[in-house]
């Protein structure tokens, strides 16, 4: 895992050493995701400069070190990543002739593209990475993101200079990057919690959106042209979803597929624990992390090495729990226990891990868990992606429930359902139903729904955080996203899979996967996720959903899998998510710092939200009306990067 940055510079009149000196300089700001070594790499011909901070996982030596040359001198590539195939993609070019001079995956993916080029290449390989590759022959430079979005890359301008990197602040160590915020883009981000690719908080700047490529002929582009019409899928979401259900597996039993499924499963376990670094594992207790963890020791030859943390909040601690299942599968487990003040002191250095707003707070606990296993591993293979691709989330389950409900009920009924219910504050709803988890929060979010009239709404609204955020964002109109595009739309789903489709295509890679891959990379560790594997997403497609949600519940293959390693009862309970009490802390021990970012007068003077709107539900928030945590959580944490990179 590491980081990768570089650019090219038009119409310059910097000499070689400048643009050098740029380069490291730009390198230097992703050290943290890649601590073992870091080099530059000049094209002897034009001014173009790749950089790489490595963090050393496979083929510790100076063989694997980056940038890296092919064999042919041909290809230059800046790769951030791991390869779970390439073994068996070595052995394949092996027996065509093609000779290695080390055994890293990078020298694995150059020899595949210099023997098959670039198309062929990135059909075959199977893994997370984001890549810069110059093709010296052809003066063209590709860009590419893995199919599911677990590596980010950035591209965009400063100035004459196309940028790129695996954070936005390489771009802006570009002395000639100007920071210009988009209006539009905080609009998708105070409606989803994360900006969405291929858009970016930045004016001339694009995410390089997940299983996507962008290959630019440098004497056909001009500096500040619209990449985003460039951008085209190698592995398109919808296509893939398409050809799956078309092969649905009706004829076998459950047990049948459900040994199916844990074979294959396995085998990606199997496949990211290839490691020349220490490796371990997060463990939270909740189905996700314990069947991964299952599947690994049951492969392991010693006690794998697992990590959790917990919390002093009564419903934020799920630590016990995972100490039972490790206790009882025989990890080495490790936890850590937390008070308040220690997760709430981290809240003012989000922004700089984070280089966009981004509202999810779980990436509290997410970076002090990756931070604790740092100390012992380099690498920890996770649960993410359960939620995704079985039906996991509530919404999944409580949403078609809700709209079967709902149809039955004529319109003006609801609209009074919607009233009795938000007339209580979600602190009563939460002594009303003491043993569900967030009551209030939950009884809120169903009531949102009560007024809309189709599945896409209540899809639209149950992954909102602002329901308008045109009210609240001054001047801005939201711009199309993937979820919102007709060609990215599917055919012939269930309401459920309508949702587990949406969340893979946007939620995974916009929120779960950025908080993971800047947490863990905070502290150089590198997180692997085995239920993301392609193969999962394929396969999983292929299931009926039958297979996924049974019975009120989520994730039933995951289940049946995990009951043959665990009991139970050790599982089997209501979801509780990897989260904080923002909405207690904003009250509490954050009230004065948030009374601060929240100010009038902070607000005026920035001149991006509306005061009035947000100082009114920060009234209603203390006074303990509305469900309104996460759309001023969403403000805070705006509020807090404004203050951290546009000042």
């Amino acid at each position: 895992m590491c980081g990768i940055t570089g650019f090219y510079q038009f119409k310059s009149k910097r000499g070689r050493a400048a643009l050098g000196a740029i380069g490291e300089e730009m390198n230097a700001t992703v050290m943290h995701r890649g601590p073992d070594a870091g080099a530059i790499w000049q094209d002897p011909v034009v001014p173009l400069v790749f950089g790489h901070r490595r963090l050393s996982i496979i083929d510790l030596s100076k063989a694997g070190a980056q940038p890296m040359v092919s064999l042919s001198e041909r290809y230059v590539i800046t790769f951030n990543g791991e390869i779970y195939n390439f073994l068996e993609l070595r052995k394949e070019l092996e027996a065509a002739g093609v000779h290695f001079r080390g055994y890293s995956d990078t020298e694995v993916i150059l020899a595949g593209i210099d023997h098959w080029g670039l198309n062929l290449c990135l059909q075959k390989i199977n893994g997370m990475f984001a890549l810069a590759l110059w093709d010296r022959r052809e003066k063209t430079l590709h860009f590419v993101r893995d199919r599911l979005g677990k590596k980010p890359l950035y591209i965009g301008w400063a100035g004459e200079a196309l940028v790129f990197g695996s954070e936005l602040k390489v771009l802006r160590a570009h002395p000639d990057f100007k920071a210009s915020l988009r209006r539009d883009v905080l609009a998708l981000y105070m409606r989803y919690g994360y900006v969405p690719s291929p858009h970016c908080i930045y004016e001339g700047v694009w995410s390089l959106p997940a299983g996507f490529r962008l290959s630019l002929e440098l004497d056909r582009i001009s500096p500040g042209e619209n990449l985003r019409s460039r951008m085209e899928p190698y592995w398109h979401h919808l296509r893939v979803m398409e050809e799956s259900r078309g092969r649905l597996m009706h004829q076998k039993s459950d047990s049948e597929i459900t040994d199916e499924f844990e074979k294959l499963l396995s085998s990606c376990v199997a496949e990211r624990m290839v490691s020349d670094v220490p490796l371990g594992a997060f463990l939270s207790g909740g189905i996700d992390s314990s069947a991964i963890v299952a599947l690994m020791q049951k492969q392991a030859s010693q006690p794998v090495k697992t990590y959790s943390i917990g919390f002093e909040e009564a419903g934020f601690n799920e630590a016990q729990h995972a100490k039972k299942i490790a206790a009882h599968l025989g990890t080495d487990h490790h936890e850590m226990m937390l008070g308040s003040e220690e997760a709430r002191s981290l809240v003012p250095y989000l922004s700089g891990m984070f280089d966009e707003p981004f509202a999810d707070v779980s990436a509290i606990p997410t970076f002090l868990v990756s931070q604790f296993a740092r100390r012992d591993v380099t690498v920890a293979l996770s649960g993410d992606g359960g939620d995704e691709m079985l039906g996991g989330y509530n919404r999944h389950i409580m949403g078609p429930q809700i709209w079967k409900r709902m149809e039955l009920l004529p319109y003006p009924l609801r609209i009074v359902m919607q009233k009795s219910i938000t007339s209580l504050p979600t602190s009563t709803w939460d002594k009303i139903l003491p043993f569900t988890p967030q009551a209030g929060e939950r009884m809120y979010k169903a009531a949102s729904v009560m007024g809309l009239k189709t599945q896409e709404d209540i899809y639209r609204r149950l992954i909102s955080t602002w329901d308008d955020p045109a009210s609240l964002v001054i001047g801005a109109k939201e711009p199309e996203v993937f979820l919102s595009a007709p060609e990215w739309q599917p055919r012939n789903l269930s309401f459920a899979e309508r949702m587990m489709y949406g969340d893979a295509l946007s939620y995974l890679p916009g929120d779960i996967l950025t908080k993971v891959d800047r947490a863990s990379m905070a502290v150089g560790l590198e997180a692997r996720a085995p239920l993301l594997d392609r193969k999962i997403y394929e396969y999983v497609w292929r299931l009926p959903e039958r297979l996924k949600i049974r019975g009120h519940k989520g994730k039933w293959l995951l289940r049946e899998v995990l009951a043959r390693h665990v009991p139970r009862d050790m599982f089997e309970r209501p979801k509780q998510g990897f989260t904080m009490p923002a909405g207690t802390w904003m009250r509490g021990g954050l009230r004065e710092w948030a009374e601060e970012m929240l100010s009038e007068k902070r607000l005026r003077d920035a001149g991006y939200l509306n005061p009035t709107l947000v100082r009114c539900i920060w009234k209603e928030h203390l006074e303990g009306k509305g469900r309104h945590t996460e759309k001023l959580w969403s403000v805070l944490m705006f509020q807090s990067w404004h203050e951290r990179w546009m000042k």
